[in-house]
């Protein structure tokens, strides 16, 4: 019997120091080890008992050593490179509603902060979404023959002017060279066109009119219509007509030319948007759970929660599709995404469920109602984004 407080201390000795093991941070040294480089606060004065104060909570750090230990404390602080990052995110793809049941349960010491993961998330989402709209080309289709006389005709007409432009523009050797080959191509008629010029008359592309009686004008097929078309006979009747005409010309282009640039912009734009809906995500769910009488920061808990899952689960499909179609026959590739994204929609429903304990009859409607009015959230605010981006000045 008088061993046991020996055994005692020892066996949690031996605990305490295989615990201080498993949290030693990937660079290589251990928090628990690290002795403190200050007796008392720098800022209080007060007596320091550990690695923050406990009168004004400033944490006890030296910022006045190498380089490389500020990477490690600041990365640490954005990131927390250690168990808790890859604890929260392991927890968020399996099981979303126990990640918020534990942060609203008070056990929120072993996860990321739900704002903080939620950033993560989006920087990483939307920097894939901007990566990949850059490999979008808005190219126009293949031009007739007959439009392509009259455009190399309409250039040719105006070919002086256009290279006084160019000039004032001071570009160098090799983008005036790149300019005047694209001017040569556009007047060169193609062998096709030059065959048939004795034979055809020189058609236009002016807009025909529509029997007098319809008042509207026809543009042919669909393949030879321009992308964005602005009559100049068409007088717009209120000032907001005119004043949205004259933006789309500036920001898109009087033919569509700079309609890449404008997506572009566009989709910067969209963090922004996303950022701003959150909150009237949570309060969808105010309304619909009135009757609980939840606060709403657990709503909104809940909406960074979901929305982090939905930016993490889209791009653990899309590498996911990327690599199946790479190394998957096509028709087991294709059922493999199905059922991935069938999960996907499955996970959301079931965290709706979970998070607010209701039953099956009533989970199903509330989901199915609150994704239908959120889905008129997000139109809205896309059409805000978009007149927003109309307006604002070009950078």
């Amino acid at each position: 019997m008088a061993d046991e407080p020996a055994k005692i201390i020892l066996g949690d000795t031996a605990i305490s120091a295989v615990e201080r093991t498993a949290r030693r941070r990937w660079f290589g040294r251990g928090k628990d080890r690290q002795p403190l480089p200050f007796t008392h606060c720098q800022n209080c004065g007060a007596e320091l008992t550990g690695p923050h104060c406990a009168q004004c909570g400033q944490a006890a750090i030296d910022y006045r050593r190498s380089f490389r230990h500020v990477i490690v404390d600041v990365l640490d602080s954005f990131l927390n490179w250690d168990s808790k990052f890859f604890a929260t995110i392991g927890l968020l793809i399996v099981k979303p509603w126990r990640l918020t049941n534990e942060f609203l349960a008070g056990k929120r010491v072993r996860y990321l902060h739900p704002l903080r993961l939620y950033l993560l998330a989006s920087i990483l989402f939307f920097f894939a979404v901007n990566y990949g709209a850059k490999g979008l080309r808005l190219e126009p289709g293949k031009i007739s023959e007959k439009n392509r006389t009259v455009i190399a005709a309409a250039v040719a007409e105006k070919r002086d002017e256009i290279e006084a432009e160019l000039d004032k523009e001071n570009l160098s050797a090799e983008e005036r060279k790149k300019a005047q080959d694209a001017l040569d191509y556009l007047t060169k008629p193609s062998p096709a066109a030059t065959a048939g010029a004795e034979e055809q008359p020189s058609p236009t592309i002016t807009p025909t009119a529509s029997p007098p009686d319809s008042g509207k004008r026809s543009y042919g097929p669909v393949n030879e219509r321009p992308f964005l078309v602005f009559d100049a006979d068409t007088k717009s009747s209120t000032p907001f007509e005119r004043w949205l005409e004259a933006r789309a010309k500036e920001k898109m282009g009087e033919h569509g030319t700079k309609m890449g640039l404008f997506i572009a912009t566009l989709f910067s734009n969209l963090p922004y948007m996303m950022l701003c809906c959150i909150p009237l995500f949570a309060f969808v769910l105010k309304i619909l759970y009135i009757r609980r009488h939840i606060f709403y920061i657990d709503h909104l808990i809940y909406s960074l929660h979901i929305h982090t899952f939905f930016y993490s689960a889209v791009m653990l499909i899309v590498l996911a599709t990327m690599g199946l179609n790479r190394i998957a026959p096509p028709t087991l590739g294709g059922w493999i995404i199905a059922l991935l994204w069938i999960l996907f929609v499955v996970q959301i429903f079931l965290s709706i469920r979970r998070v607010y304990r209701q039953g099956w009859f009533m989970s199903t409607l509330k989901f199915f109602v609150g994704g239908f009015v959120y889905m008129i959230v997000l139109f809205l605010a896309l059409a805000a984004t978009f007149f927003i981006t109309l307006a604002l000045p070009a950078s």
